[in-house]
Formats: structure tokens, C-alpha cells, sequence
């Protein structure tokens, strides 16, 4: 069952002095299924990031189709957006956007307050996800009081709480160290065994070789893709590592 269908999704850029525009996706036609782990994979510039704000409701594209279990985002009004948005997408940041003036709890609960749930309701939500994500002892504190890795946990709560349907992540890793990195990618493998979908933008092989699927895109078009199959970890990171290789030779072929 897919979850997500992109099609024919096209963005241009308009440049703010002159009147030259930049094709930042071309043609992007890609389906996720309920349940997969695909990461998006590219050289700086080539759209990958834009694919995710597309997705994330975050920016309009030119023209195609963005369609999430059966509804059709990329002609939503703003304000059906803004709702859509909260309800269906959860979204984690590489640099965490905490709110330092709310203790962690509230950093966590902040969608469902936004979403004007009863109080008894985010509770009972929050504690096994809190439970799940090993963050229960740091709930309480702020998020100056902790390290990188544990903010990283905080924000990965906060956007699974609502339960969404697509999980968004956009280089999670990057403000990492190895072993926070590490310890983040074991959490995404965890939630996605339980069934939660998620769609993660990175430029590391390493954080890539744990997704299921991984799509490579270059000058604007989804270029290629490897499935894991029956691959384990460090088979799936050579396979990346080759791909890239290829890509960026030019190449037709990773054998």
C-alpha cells in the first residue's frame, strides 16, 4: 500500500535580480510504501532538500503532484496545509529546534497542545514514547541541560507523538558525533520495525546504508535506486558508496 506518490514534480526557482530561474527539480516520480525507510541521497544542489520541503508543505512546486494517503498536498490552500501538516507529518531537524524556555516534556508535547488535546490525552501518549526513546530521566530538564544526542531524542518524540503518518528527517546526523549518530540510527531503525514510515535526507552513506531503500538524485531527477533486499548494514553502505562513486563518474553501471 503506498503511502506517498510524487509525480511529475517539477520546481523552478525565480532569482530575486534578474529574471534567470533555476530548475531545482525537474521530474521526480517516486512511491513510498506504508512501513518503508528510504533515504534520499545527493550532491549539494541537487534538489534533495528541496524534495523534502515540497513534501514537508514547507514550499509549493511548480507544477506535479504530491499525494499522501489519497490526498492530493500540492494544491492545498495554506491554511488546509498548516492542518495537514500537523496532523499527518512528523519532522526531525539537524539542528533540533528546541525551544530553550520549555523544559523537554513541553518541547515533546508542543504539537499536541497546538493541536488542543486534553492534558490527559499527551500524557498518556507521552510516557511510552518517552519510555520507548530511553529519554524518560531527562524529560524535565531543558534542553541546554543535555547533550546533542539526547536533543536529538527529544525532537525525534516530539515529532512521533502525534503518530504520523510520514516521518520527515532532514540530515538528522549532521549535528552529531559518531556514537550520537550511531545511537540515532538504531532509534530510526527501532521506530520503523514498529511501522512507522520514514523518509530521511542525508549525505552520509553511513546513515543511509540503514534505510531499506535509497533514492539518488542528480541534476533534478530521482537518477537512481537500490533496494537493501537481503543486504546487511555494512553490504547496503558498499553498495552506497558505489553507487555514489558511479554518479559521480557518470557512469551507467556499479558492477
Amino acid at each position: 500500500m503506498n503511502i506517498l506518490e510524487v509525480k511529475k514534480l517539477k520546481k523552478v526557482y525565480k532569482t530575486k535580480l534578474s529574471s534567470n530561474t533555476v530548475e531545482a527539480l525537474k521530474d521526480i516520480n517516486f512511491e513510498v510504501e506504508k512501513g518503508e525507510f528510504i533515504a534520499i541521497m545527493g550532491e549539494s544542489g541537487s534538489g534533495k532538500s528541496t524534495l523534502l520541503n515540497l513534501i514537508a508543505t514547507i514550499d509549493s512546486p511548480t507544477s506535479g503532484e504530491i499525494i499522501l494517503d489519497g490526498k492530493n498536498i500540492s494544491t492545498s490552500s495554506e491554511g488546509e496545509m498548516a492542518i495537514f501538516r500537523r496532523e499527518n507529518l512528523g519532522f526531525v531537524y539537524q539542528e533540533f529546534n528546541l525551544l530553550n524556555s520549555l523544559n523537554n516534556k513541553d518541547n515533546i508535547l508542543l504539537p499536541l497542545v497546538l493541536a488542543n488535546e486534553k492534558p490527559q490525552s499527551m500524557q498518556t501518549k507521552l510516557n511510552p514514547t518517552a519510555k520507548a526513546l530511553n529519554i524518560s530521566e531527562i524529560i524535565n530538564k531543558y534542553p541546554y541541560e543535555i547533550s546533542g544526542g539526547q536533543k536529538q531524542r527529544i525532537a525525534v518524540a516530539r515529532a512521533i507523538i502525534t503518530n504520523p503518518k510520514l516521518l520527515l528527517a532532514d540530515e538528522p546526523t549532521g549535528a552529531l558525533d559518531s556514537n550520537s549518530s550511531m545511537e540515532l540510527l538504531n532509534l530510526f531503525e527501532d521506530i520503523n520495525k514498529r511501522g512507522q514510515t520514514i523518509l530521511m535526507v542525508t549525505h552520509s552513506a553511513m546513515a543511509a546504508s540503514r534505510a531499506s531503500r535509497v533514492l539518488f538524485i542528480k541534476d533534478g531527477i530521482i537518477y537512481y535506486d537500490i533496494y537493501r533486499g537481503n543486504l546487511n548494514n555494512e553490504e547496503m553502505y558498499n553498495k552506497i558508496v558505489k553507487t555514489q562513486m558511479m554518479l559521480l563518474a557518470g557512469g551507467e553501471s556499479i558492477e
